[in-house]
C-alpha cells in the first residue's frame, strides 16, 4: 500500500519530462508537501492525453485523499480540461512546475487551483541542480527547452514554448555533479536540442556543447544525446561523433517520414536525401554507429505510394530502433484540417512500419553475436550497450554499473551476454 505521506510523481512522454518530474520531486520534497500525486502530461498524441486523464483517475481511486496535481504539456495547452476534472486539485503549467515558490504555495489553502501562465512569453531555461534519479543507472540532463519551428502535425512547442538554452556552464556543473554522485551515462535532453545555443551569447552549438561536458568532465565514462534533427547537427557535433569514443554511437533521428511531398507538407526542414546522406557519412566517420528514427504513419494526404517511400527509409538509412506513431489530429494544428487518412488505413502502415522495424532490429541483435561489448547495468537483469542496444546479462551486477560481456546469442528483442 502507497504511504499517505509520499509524493508519488506520473510521468508520461519524453525524457525531458522525465528530467522534469525529478526538479518537482527536489521542489515538492523542500516545501514540504506531503500526500500528493503529481501527474506529468503529454500532448504529443491524443492518446498520451487520454491516458493522462485515466491516470488521473485511477489515482483518485487509490490515493482518495490525496492532493492530486497535474502539469506537463497537456496541462499547459488545455488547462481548462483538466481544471474540469473532479478528482483534480491543482493545474499547473510547464513554467510553473518548474519553480519551488509553486509547491510551497501547493500545501497553503486558497492557493489559486489553475496556475498556468503564458508559456511562449518565456524567454529563459535555468539550470536546476538535481542529485540524481530513481534509476541509478542513467541520467538526463536538460539543455534547452521549447521549439522555434512549426512542424504542422506538433502541438508541442504550444506547451514548451519558444527555443531557449541553459548556459554550458551550468550544464557542465549539472553532469559534474551527478558523475560525482555515481552515474556512469548522462544523456543531454530537450525538446530541439539541435537548436541549442542560438539563444545564447557567443556562438555556442550542441557540438561545442558536447566538446565542453567531455573535456570538463573527464571523469564521465558515457554521454548520450537524445532525440536530434539531422538537418541542424553542425560541423562540431559532427566531428565530435567522429572523434570521441565517450559520445555514444547511437544517434535517435526526427525523421518522421520518407517522402518528399510528406515532408513538405509537415513543413519540415529536409528532404528524404538529406536523411540517407547523414546517415551515411555518420557510418563512414562511425562504422559502430546505430539509428532509432520517429516515423508517423498516415499522416493526411499519405497515399500508398509515400507511405512505400518511409517503409524503405528504413533499409535506406539503415534504421534499427523505430519509434511508430499512427498518425493523430492534435485540434490546433494545420495537419487536422487537412484530409486525414482512413483510420484503419493508419493502423494497417504503422503495423507495416513496426514489423519492418522489428526485422531491422533482429538482423542488428543477429549480426552482434561473439561481439565484446561493455554493458551499463539498469537492474541486476539487464542493460544497455553503447549502441543503446538491450542487453540480458543475468546477475553481473547492480544498476549502473559497467560490466565488461561477450553476446552469446540473443531473444529477437535483446542480446544474451555471458560477463567476460
Amino acid at each position: 500500500m502507497t504511504d499517505k505521506r509520499n509524493i508519488d510523481i506520473i510521468t508520461f512522454g519524453c525524457r525531458l519530462n522525465a528530467y522534469e518530474s525529478e526538479v518537482m520531486r527536489a521542489h515538492a520534497s523542500e516545501a514540504g508537501l506531503t500526500n500528493a500525486v503529481i501527474v506529468n502530461t503529454c500532448a504529443v498524441t491524443a492518446e498520451a492525453v487520454r491516458q493522462a486523464r485515466q491516470a488521473i483517475r485511477k489515482a483518485r481511486r487509490e490515493r482518495p485523499g490525496a492532493r492530486i496535481v497535474v502539469t506537463g504539456c497537456a496541462a499547459q495547452i488545455d488547462p481548462a480540461h483538466f481544471a474540469a476534472m473532479d478528482e483534480v486539485d491543482h493545474v499547473i503549467g510547464n513554467q510553473e512546475k518548474l519553480e519551488a515558490r509553486t509547491f510551497a504555495g501547493l500545501g497553503i489553502d486558497g492557493t489559486e487551483r489553475v496556475k498556468v501562465n503564458d508559456i511562449m512569453s518565456v524567454k529563459e531555461t535555468a539550470g536546476h541542480m538535481i542529485e540524481g534519479f530513481g534509476n541509478r543507472a542513467r541520467a538526463y540532463v536538460q539543455i534547452q527547452n521549447g521549439c522555434d519551428h512549426r512542424c504542422t502535425f506538433c502541438i508541442i512547442p504550444f506547451g514548451r514554448g519558444p527555443s531557449r538554452s541553459v548556459p554550458a556552464g551550468e550544464v557542465v556543473k549539472q553532469v559534474r555533479r551527478l558523475v560525482e554522485n555515481g552515474y556512469a551515462e548522462i544523456v543531454l535532453t530537450g525538446v530541439d536540442i539541435t537548436a541549442y545555443g542560438a539563444d545564447l551569447p557567443g556562438s555556442m552549438t550542441l557540438g561545442r556543447l558536447v566538446r565542453s561536458v567531455l573535456k570538463l568532465v573527464p571523469e564521465l565514462p558515457r554521454l548520450r544525446l537524445s532525440s536530434i534533427d539531422s538537418v541542424e547537427a553542425d560541423p562540431a557535433l559532427l566531428a565530435a561523433i567522429a572523434e570521441e569514443e565517450r559520445l555514444m554511437p547511437h544517434l535517435h533521428l526526427s525523421l518522421q517520414s520518407g517522402d518528399d511531398l510528406t515532408l513538405k507538407r509537415m513543413k519540415r526542414r529536409h528532404e528524404r536525401a538529406d536523411s540517407v546522406r547523414f546517415c551515411e557519412e555518420m557510418r563512414r566517420v562511425r562504422p559502430d554507429m546505430v539509428f532509432g528514427a520517429d516515423l508517423i504513419a498516415g499522416f493526411p494526404t499519405e497515399t500508398e505510394s509515400m507511405f512505400k517511400n518511409s517503409l524503405s527509409l528504413v533499409d535506406d538509412c539503415g534504421l534499427t530502433f523505430l519509434h511508430v506513431f499512427p498518425f493523430s489530429a492534435r485540434e490546433g494544428t494545420p495537419a487536422a484540417r487537412m484530409p486525414q487518412v482512413d483510420g484503419a488505413v493508419i493502423s494497417r502502415r504503422a503495423g507495416e512500419l513496426r514489423a519492418k522495424g522489428l526485422a531491422a532490429l533482429q538482423a542488428h541483435l543477429g549480426n552482434a553475436n561473439g561481439r565484446h561489448i561493455q554493458v551499463l547495468m539498469e537492474n541486476a537483469r539487464q542493460g544497455r550497450s553503447p549502441d543503446f542496444t538491450p542487453v540480458r546479462l543475468d546477475g553481473a551486477g547492480d544498476a549502473g554499473a559497467l560490466v565488461e560481456a561477450i553476446v552469446a546469442g540473443h531473444d529477437e528483442t535483446a542480446l544474451l551476454a555471458v560477463a567476460a
